[in-house]
């Protein structure tokens, strides 16, 4: 899934204060008139859950858009349903090229996995949790406002 943003017109970004004009950011690529095409915002790899041969596409796939971008970085994240923590683990902790994994039922996998009684993946989902490497799925949108 990949989110862009639109052009702006030179109207929509001076509607508060004078910004842009012919004279000032005159190669600015958010502007409408400097042509060009929208900006990719964000990349978003699901996969309903990750086998242990096909864990690693998210990372390959974010390491090819870092790779072969021009401009700035987008959003790289990772949406997923895996039930596994340490499966979690081995994508969510990494070397930064996935800016984070959301879970699609994560405060439920939490309960889950406490109710189990799983020391090691309680403490690999709190370790994942509390390092801001994996979120619940509602924390996307807000996410990717920024």
């Amino acid at each position: 899934v990949v989110v862009y943003r639109d052009l702006y017109e030179d109207s929509e970004i001076n509607a508060d204060q004078l910004i842009v004009d012919d004279e000032i950011c005159k190669m600015a690529d958010i502007r409408k008139s400097n042509g060009g095409k929208p900006v990719l915002h964000a990349s978003v790899s699901a996969k309903y859950t990750m086998r242990s041969d096909r864990a690693q596409n998210s990372r390959t796939e974010a390491l090819n858009l870092i790779r072969n971008r021009k401009g700035h970085l987008p959003h790289i994240v990772v949406v997923t349903a895996e039930p596994m923590p340490n499966r979690l683990a081995s994508l969510a902790l990494g070397t930064g090229d996935i800016d984070c994994v959301y879970h699609f039922a994560l405060y439920e996998l939490i309960r889950v996995v406490k109710e189990v009684g799983s020391e090691d993946a309680v403490e690999t989902l709190e370790t994942l949790v509390q390092g801001k490497r994996l979120k619940d799925i509602s924390d996307l949108p807000l996410d990717l406002s920024v």
